[in-house]
């Protein structure tokens, strides 16, 4: 069983070791990846810190934990799906229920004309007019 506990502390070392060279190195980004490699090599130090009695190591590496664990979480709520917006189309004859319409009405009592909507010139408007 102490020979578990030593493969874990290893294991341990060259998960944090091999995450800090690889972001250090730019073949990897400080991403999930990093903070899941430093995750699971500070709890194989946390064991082996407690089998050997070396609370400096524990303490840091509980430490070391929590910050990865809070990473990755946010990490979890940033990349959250974002429910797409349903976009307005307004058909003809179709009663509008948004509000356009009573502000094109607005304008055009207060003006007494229609409002003047300009157009985006397309690329074959621009071929055009060369």
């Amino acid at each position: 069983m102490e020979l578990l506990w030593e493969i874990a502390g290893w294991a341990g070392a060259v998960a944090i070791l091999s995450a800090y060279l690889s972001v250090s190195m730019g073949w990897l980004k400080a991403g999930k990846g990093f903070q899941t490699a430093n995750l699971f090599g500070s709890v194989a130090f946390i064991i082996n810190g407690t089998l050997h009695g070396a609370w400096p190591s524990v303490v840091t590496n509980v430490a070391w934990f929590l910050i990865s664990a809070v990473a990755l979480v946010r990490m979890r709520e940033v990349d959250a799906p974002v429910q797409p917006t349903e976009a307005h189309v307004q058909y003809p004859g179709v009663p509008d229920s948004t509000g356009q319409m009573a502000v094109v009405e607005a304008v055009e009592a207060l003006t007494g004309s229609l409002p003047v909507v300009g157009s985006v010139p397309t690329a074959a408007d621009t071929r055009l007019a060369a």
